[in-house]
């Protein structure tokens, strides 16, 4: 906590809004996407999910494939808590449905399933968008095709895999996300490998969202490595989220912005 503190007042003392922003690709992003403050219908659908689950006092065992939780101390893990701790936030939530609605990616991977609540948020930003899904702990990803089911958000395509297995086996070359989304294992190493796995996927148009980017002194340490890669144009750092974008078009230019 006290390395998430400093890293946070460090954010803080760099961070600018969109009048420190000089980049047109950038500042549209920021001024029309992250400060936009409609108050969209679809925030209604995500509020009402997350109740649905706030509400849930059953209980399951979770398997967790990745960095450990700072808040559980057992697998043994009630619904409602894992939403209450563990789940995006309802900021966090709107500000993804706004993302895929200025993007309009018409395909998108997201690391790290979960209860499903960033995975609605993806869904209605764009319902025409085929949403593939990954979560390794077979229970959680139960509990996300029921939420979904009841919603009727029929553009997701659930995996329960192991993530690392699911990308060093998939077709990478031929499936090109426009939009991936990483909340699956917040290590260095599983970080870095995940990127490098997923690079031969990119295209000039693709937007990538790690979350807890400040988790921990190695995350911080792997999105320092991320920024610098040769193949990585623009990165914004909103604390929480780090954006990477490779546009070739686009100087080299790193970004802290406060949402």
């Amino acid at each position: 906590m006290i390395q998430q503190l400093k890293s946070y007042l460090r954010f803080l003392k760099n961070s600018t809004n969109q009048h420190g922003v000089h980049s047109p690709f950038v500042f549209s992003l920021v001024t029309k996407c992250f400060y936009d403050k409609t108050d969209y219908p679809e925030y209604k659908i995500l509020k009402e999910y997350r109740k649905s689950l706030l509400q849930n006092q059953n209980t399951i065992e979770v398997t967790d494939f990745g960095a450990g939780s700072r808040v559980f101390k057992s697998n043994k893990r009630q619904i409602a808590a894992i939403a209450k701790n563990a789940g995006i936030s309802k900021k966090r939530a709107e500000l993804l449905f706004r993302i895929v609605r200025y993007f309009q990616p018409e395909s998108i991977l997201e690391i790290g399933t979960s209860l499903g609540l960033a995975t609605s948020a993806l869904s209605i930003g764009n319902p025409k968008a085929k949403i593939t899904t990954l979560e390794g702990c077979t229970n959680t990803l139960n509990i996300a095709q029921s939420q979904i089911a009841n919603l009727k958000l029929e553009n997701i395509d659930f995996i329960n895999n192991e993530f690392s297995s699911f990308l060093k086996n998939c077709s990478l070359y031929t499936e090109h996300w426009k939009l991936i989304y990483l909340d699956g294992n917040h290590s260095k190493q599983a970080t870095l490998d995940y990127f490098e796995l997923l690079l031969p996927t990119i295209s000039n148009d693709s937007v990538w969202i790690f979350d807890d980017i400040h988790w921990s002194t190695e995350m911080e340490e792997a999105w320092e490595i991320i920024k610098n890669h040769s193949k990585v144009k623009v990165t914004i750092d909103t604390f929480q989220w780090g954006f990477v974008f490779f546009r070739k078009e686009q100087e080299k230019e790193h970004f802290t912005i406060r949402i």
